[in-house]
């Protein structure tokens, strides 16, 4: 019976942990999108890292990316 008990409370912390996750890469998404069209609204330019190198791209490149539109 106790063992049962332990796994249901570490099922339900896994799905707490799942959802906080999730909760924490939305959060980011929402962040990184504003950021660029903020950024793009403002004609400035953003310094990303693509394939390993690093590269300064004009946020308005940025766009289509953060949209989810390609």
């Amino acid at each position: 019976m106790l063992l049962m008990l332990k796994a249901t409370h570490m099922e339900t912390n896994k799905s707490e942990l799942d959802e906080l996750s999730d909760k924490i890469l939305q959060g980011m998404t929402e962040a990184s999108r504003k950021l660029v069209e903020e950024s793009a609204a403002n004609g400035r330019s953003l310094v990303i890292s693509e394939d390993g190198e690093v590269k300064r791209v004009p946020a308005k490149d940025l766009l289509p990316r953060v949209s989810g539109k390609s």
